[in-house]
């Protein structure tokens, strides 16, 4: 790919990974929050309501950060976390397959919980924007300007160049 367009790289992973957390935290901000503490308290989160509300902001407010590109390594890293947890507390019992058929009814197939594959495939993305930073198409300029200060530096120093940062 072009140097140019690598730049451009990390904004499909932003966009759609924040609609995601966005889609998923906005109803636990809402009508679904009470079901969703409920949730917490029955796996024994401490504070689950505090909890509830850190996650589903978390959720709604760091999908709308990635998309944007602000604090996105800091909020990928959070996400990575959250989606860990989610994995020990919630999915890891279903299994790895998204699609937990549990039966089957009179109109198909009867799904339970999800496995964790999702939320694999989420850390992988999130991972990617914690190693690539935002990109150009971001409101981080900071963060993408010295993402690319230190890939060049990186390069300069395998190329066999003496590093910018050593005391001479």
């Amino acid at each position: 790919m072009n140097g140019n367009l690598n730049k451009f790289a990390p904004l499909p992973l932003r966009l759609m990974i924040g609609i995601s957390f966005i889609y998923h935290g906005l109803p636990k901000l809402g009508a679904g929050h009470a079901d969703f503490s409920q949730s917490l308290t029955a796996m024994g989160v401490p504070a689950p309501e505090l909890m509830a509300w850190a996650l589903a902001l978390l959720e709604a407010g760091g999908g709308l950060l990635l998309i944007v590109g602000l604090l996105t390594r800091t909020i990928s890293v959070l996400l990575i976390i959250e989606m860990l947890v989610a994995i020990v507390k919630v999915h890891f019992p279903a299994g790895f397959s998204f699609m937990h058929i549990v039966g089957r009814g009179e109109n198909g197939p009867i799904f339970g919980m999800p496995g964790y594959e999702v939320n694999l495939l989420l850390i992988a993305g999130l991972a990617s924007l914690v190693l690539s930073g935002p990109g150009r198409c971001s409101f981080s300029k900071r963060e993408s300007v010295a993402a690319e200060a230190g890939a060049r530096e990186s390069q300069r120093v395998s190329q066999g160049e003496p590093s910018l940062h050593e005391v001479k």
